[in-house]
C-alpha cells in the first residue's frame, strides 16, 4: 500500500511539474523573456525633448519566418535568373554554407530577423543599434545630415545615416560586402545593395520597420518585407556565438 501511494504521489507530482512548466513556457511565449499576458505594455508612443517618436529600449523581432525563409514567408523577391540560380543551389544544399551559421554578421536588412533582442540608444545626433546575437555586433546610424562616406568600404553591416519623416525614422544603408546571406534559404545580393528602413514606433510597446530592397545587379525591381517588433521584458544577455559553437559539424549538406 506504501508503495502504491509512493507512486500516487509521484504521478501527482510530475503532472503538476509538467503542467507547470507548460505554463511557464506558455507565458514566455506571449510575452518574450520573462513575459506576461499583458506584455508588452499599452500606452502611447513616448517622445523625446525635441518631439520625435523615442524608439529607445530593448526589442524583439519576432521574424523568425522572415530569417529562416522569406519566400516561403510570403515576401515577394524578384530574384534575376543569376541570383535564383545562387539561391536554389543553397537551398538545394540545405545551406550548410549560411554565414551565419558560422557566427559572422548576419548583414543588414537580417540584423533585424535574426532571433535575438537588440537595444536602441537614440540621441539626437546618433543613433546605436546594439545586437545581442548575430556575432554581437553593434550600428552607428548617423543623423547629423551627413552624407554617405563617399570613401565607404565593404563592409559586414555597411554605412548608415538617417533622417525623420514626420514620425517614421529612415535609415539608409550602403556599403556592404556580398558575402551575407538575406535569410537562411540563401537569397543573394551584391555590393551595389541600398537598404531602407522606415522604423515607426505606433505605440508604447511596438515598432514596425518596412525594409526595402534594391539592388539592380540582384533583384528585377525593389522589394520590400515588413517586421513587428515587440518591447523586450528584460534586458539583453550576453551571447558568444563563437564559443562552444556545435552548429559546424551538423552543416554538411546533402
Amino acid at each position: 500500500m506504501k508503495l502504491i501511494a509512493r507512486s500516487l504521489t509521484f504521478s501527482i507530482a510530475a503532472v503538476a511539474a509538467m503542467l507547470l512548466i507548460s505554463s511557464a513556457a506558455a507565458a514566455q511565449g506571449r510575452g518574450g523573456r520573462g513575459g506576461t499576458p499583458d506584455w508588452p505594455p499599452a500606452g502611447p508612443t513616448p517622445r523625446t525633448a525635441d518631439g520625435h517618436p523615442d524608439l529607445s529600449g530593448n526589442w524583439q523581432p519576432n521574424a523568425i519566418r522572415q530569417n529562416v525563409d522569406m519566400v516561403g514567408s510570403g515576401v515577394d523577391v524578384p530574384m534575376l535568373p543569376a541570383a535564383e540560380a545562387l539561391y536554389k543551389k543553397r537551398k538545394e544544399n540545405l545551406s550548410k554554407d549560411d554565414p551565419e551559421a558560422r557566427c559572422l554578421p548576419p548583414g543588414v536588412p537580417r540584423t533585424n530577423t535574426t532571433p535575438y533582442p537588440w537595444t536602441i540608444v537614440q540621441t539626437a545626433q546618433l543613433i546605436v543599434i546594439v545586437y545581442e546575437g548575430g556575432a554581437h555586433v553593434w550600428r552607428k546610424v548617423f543623423m547629423d545630415g551627413r552624407p554617405h562616406d563617399p570613401k565607404v568600404e565593404l563592409t559586414w553591416l555597411g554605412d548608415s545615416i538617417g533622417h525623420w519623416e514626420g514620425d517614421t525614422l529612415v535609415v539608409e544603408t550602403v556599403g556592404q560586402n556580398d558575402i551575407t546571406w538575406l535569410d537562411q534559404s540563401g537569397i543573394p545580393h551584391s555590393t551595389d545593395m541600398k537598404v531602407t528602413e522606415r522604423l515607426t514606433r505606433t505605440d508604447f510597446g511596438h515598432l514596425e520597420v518596412v525594409h526595402i530592397i534594391d539592388d539592380p545587379k540582384t533583384f528585377s525591381k525593389p522589394w520590400t518585407f515588413t517586421t513587428l517588433p515587440s518591447l523586450l521584458r528584460g534586458e539583453l544577455i550576453e551571447y558568444i556565438c563563437q564559443e562552444n559553437n556545435k552548429d559546424v559539424e551538423h552543416l554538411v549538406g546533402k
